[in-house]
């Protein structure tokens, strides 16, 4: 892929240090490296390893802990989110401070990360995953790991995996219920073999409209940590071939081949002909954060938004509050926050053409 540089955001917090010889990080694998198919030769594979993780949320806060603790050597975190304290419950990376603090979460699971394991570079990225950045984001990576929770981004990642060859582990969860699938292009269906479109908003459950259980998270979020080792410790053969479906209430766990779709069926993504999520075709300028009253809205890509000063013109409009990386303003009807980058997510409506005035009266067209 020829893109320009992602801007490296791993000094944001410092790294502490360290010797090889210090028996703190001699040890460290010591447990993982006894497991006789990972072995020393495993654990360096892992070292050199490159990942993207998108959405840090209850999958991707799971996951990105896993992969940091394993020994991945490179982990690049993107969430477009911030921090609200019904997150607790199943989001392992995350405390209370970290809800106080309003930072997003890319940039506080990074900060935890770097204190779990300084040997692991990480870069954190606040930016909603889109058509536009989804090239770069995704250059020298060998697995993409889904935390995303919706399927237009999905079916973005999906398109991503088939046009440059890399591997992506969907996962996903509601209610006591989760399912994950990995798809190696050229050897596996995708997600669009399986599910020709994504859902229209609003017609399937979500984690605010149906509940969430942590266990099913850090049980789906496992499986994709486990295969996501063993793609990159170089056991490509061993990763799950089906649909993996689980209910933890009613005591299930499925297994859905997918045998029966041969080379022959396979979607217009697999074999090369279209990629319309990936081109623009498809995906949205606004989208309605499901169960939660709220709508976001991106800005073109390359804007930059001065938050400082956007907080002085706002101040006497309403309540401002504001930090390094996003700003909030709250209205007795409405609210936003918005980001660096120009995205803002409007709470108090689910109607778009409503918040998308609320974001050009107060932040500009």
């Amino acid at each position: 892929m020829n893109s320009p540089a992602v801007q490296d955001q791993g000094n944001r917090f410092p790294m502490e240090p360290h010797a090889s010889s210090d028996p703190r990080y001699t040890d460290r694998y010591v447990r993982q490296t006894r497991f006789e198919p990972i072995g020393e030769e495993g654990q360096q594979k892992l070292a050199q390893a490159r990942v993207l993780v998108c959405g840090c949320g209850a999958l991707g806060s799971v996951i990105a802990s896993t992969l940091v603790r394993s020994g991945v050597g490179f982990l690049r975190l993107v969430d477009r989110d911030f921090l609200e304290w019904n997150n607790l419950q199943r989001q392992v990376l995350y405390d209370e401070q970290d809800v106080r603090n309003g930072y997003p979460k890319a940039v506080a699971a990074a900060g935890k990360l770097r204190r779990i394991n300084s040997e692991v570079r990480i870069e954190d990225h606040v930016v909603d995953v889109n058509a536009g950045n989804i090239t770069e984001l995704c250059r020298d990576v060998h697995v993409i790991l889904d935390g995303t929770d919706n399927f237009e981004t999905r079916f973005l990642l999906n398109d991503a995996s088939a046009r440059f060859n890399i591997p992506w582990i969907y996962g996903g969860c509601v209610g006591a219920e989760g399912q994950s699938l990995t798809i190696l292009p050229g050897e596996t269906p995708c997600l669009r073999c399986i599910l020709p479109d994504a859902p229209p908003p609003g017609t399937t459950p979500t984690c605010d409209t149906a509940g969430i259980l942590a266990p099913i998270v850090n049980l789906v979020a496992s499986f994709q940590s486990m295969e996501a080792i063993k793609i990159l410790s170089g056991h490509r053969e061993q990763t799950s071939r089906t649909w993996n479906v689980w209910d933890l209430w009613d005591n299930r766990f499925r297994q859905i081949g997918l045998d029966q779709i041969s080379l022959e069926q396979r979607c217009e993504t697999c074999r090369g002909v279209s990629f319309p999520w990936l081109d623009g075709h498809r995906g949205s300028r606004s989208t309605v954060l499901c169960g939660r009253n709220a709508v976001q809205v991106s800005a073109p890509a390359g804007t930059r938004v001065q938050l400082d000063d956007l907080a002085q013109r706002l101040r006497g409009m309403g309540h401002v509050e504001t930090n390094p990386f996003l700003l909030r303003f709250t209205l007795p009807e409405y609210s936003f926050t918005l980001f660096a980058d120009g995205r803002a997510i409007v709470h108090g409506t689910e109607d778009e053409s409503i918040a998308r005035s609320i974001y050009a009266r107060y932040v500009g067209a």
